[in-house]
């Protein structure tokens, strides 16, 4: 038997097409598979950055006629790297992303970071990964 390991993370979205073009256009991810369930009224799509069967993917769930949720207290983030925040953060502004956190060391440390929100005003931290 193999080892447990994290398969994916469910977000709720607003508009599927939307969703699945920015985190493929613009944060460079594969739409990896996708299943329409007419009888239960919803969409999946699965965007990520390798196959499933090796990598942490994000299923991007639509709930037919459901176009905004109430993102509560509980959850925080969603973590990506990248090789240079500051040129990620400038390409991501061009193209209309709001960055909520500018490029920068993190406090306290040397880090670099930001803080961008996808269509549905999930938080996403970029992280500087050499």
């Amino acid at each position: 038997m193999s080892q447990p390991r994290f398969l994916h993370t469910m977000i709720r979205v607003g508009d599927l097409e939307r969703s699945v073009a920015f985190y493929t256009k613009l944060l460079g991810m594969k739409e990896l598979r996708r299943r329409d369930v007419p009888e239960g009224k919803y969409t999946l799509a699965f965007v990520g950055y390798g196959d499933e069967t090796e990598n942490t993917v994000l299923e991007l769930t639509y709930n037919y006629g459901v176009e905004k949720y109430e993102h509560g207290t509980a959850f925080g983030h969603l973590a990506i790297g990248v090789p240079d925040v500051y040129a990620t953060c400038e390409r991501l502004r061009a193209a209309g992303v709001k960055i909520t956190r500018e490029p920068g060391p993190v406090k306290f440390g040397t880090t670099v970071i930001a803080f961008i929100e996808d269509p549905d005003g999930y938080k996403i931290e970029l992280i500087e990964r050499a």
